[in-house]
């Protein structure tokens, strides 16, 4: 994602009424807050740090472990990745980050496979743990919904589920979820799939943003079930993969504000340098909910961009499809 990000924090100054002495003060002394992570119980922090951004090349191992460390220690312990994020990179660079000074064990650690096989799917487990220098998996999350099929292939015999199950017996794993950014019937498909199968998912992640309101909205049509099912909702696509950022219509802290007003127990944001660390420090520890004034404010102002979709290009292109464009990851465990 390439995005200006020293405009974030400009943008967030002047929101929050801050100079930037005040911010370093704030951001130094504050601590993230933490909510519940639906009917698991668990808790976690109001912001996640997003594991594909963590993997950027522009960084090298240590200057992320650096990063990683910070924002632990500032209170951010939702750790989000996936077996595929920068080919494998991203999950190493986290493992060796966590497997020093006892990290790992202060983090809630979250990751994805792309395999839809029940074979493909459990090297992938095996291959994030390795990878991730780890026994155990708080989180693993199927990677992905985007197809109309991918519950079907997931919950048939022989299929990915069966891999899952497997691995939380074995206490590989603690809970089981889902992402997709794609469609919201495709989530409302895996929602009934599961429950057909005498299953609840604890928690899927989906785009939430200024902008999904409008369109093909997961906001109206998969929130309410999730909550009303008990999953640990997790939001994404803040900025939209930096075309909702772009737009220019909604400020970076507002932007994040929206998504931790709504019913979710984490707002998951790429984080890869230590003012964009900042910026989720102060957007988690300034947070207040929001008036209705607001968020119908916040949704005029974005109603006209959103409209045809063409700020979530997640939604109606396939640049950001990992598995469109790599659909073997579905069968194998080869990244």
């Amino acid at each position: 994602m390439k995005i200006n990000r020293p405009g974030f924090i400009s943008s967030a100054l002047a929101l929050a009424g801050l100079s930037a002495a005040s911010l370093r003060a704030a951001a130094a002394s504050a601590e993230v807050p933490k909510r519940r992570l639906g009917r698991t119980g668990e808790m976690v922090s109001l912001v996640a740090l997003g594991g594909y951004h963590i993997g950027n090349q522009e960084n090298d191992d240590a200057s992320a472990a650096k990063l990683m460390h910070a924002a632990i220690d500032r209170g951010i312990t939702f750790f989000d990745n996936s077996w595929d994020y920068n080919m494998g990179s991203s999950e190493l660079r986290m493992g060796k980050a966590l497997d020093v000074g006892g990290y790992r064990d202060r983090v809630f650690l979250m990751t994805k496979i792309d395999g839809r096989t029940k074979d493909a799917a459990s090297k992938q487990i095996d291959q994030s743990l390795a990878r991730l220098l780890t026994d155990r998996l708080d989180l693993l999350q199927f990677h992905e919904n985007i197809r109309p099929d991918d519950a079907d292939r997931i919950f048939a015999p022989g299929g990915a589920f069966e891999a899952a199950i497997a691995a939380r017996q074995a206490g590989k794993i603690r809970y089981i979820g889902f992402t997709g950014h794609k469609k919201p019937e495709y989530h409302l498909h895996m929602i009934d799939v599961a429950k057909r199968h005498g299953f609840t998912f604890d928690t899927v992640q989906m785009p939430l943003n200024v902008m999904d309101a409008h369109y093909e909205s997961f906001e109206k049509h998969v929130l309410p079930v999730a909550n009303r099912l008990g999953m640990g909702v997790l939001a994404m696509k803040t900025f939209g993969d930096h075309h909702i950022f772009d737009t220019g219509l909604v400020d970076p802290i507002a932007m994040l504000h929206y998504g931790m007003n709504l019913p979710v127990s984490t707002v998951v944001t790429g984080i890869d340098k230590p003012a964009i660390l900042d910026q989720a420090v102060l957007a988690a520890t300034t947070f207040a909910p929001l008036s209705p004034e607001r968020v119908a404010a916040i949704l005029a102002k974005t109603k006209a961009a959103a409209a045809d979709g063409s700020t979530e290009l997640y939604k109606t292109a396939h640049q950001f499809d990992g598995t469109i464009q790599n659909p073997h990851w579905l069968e194998d465990a080869i990244v």
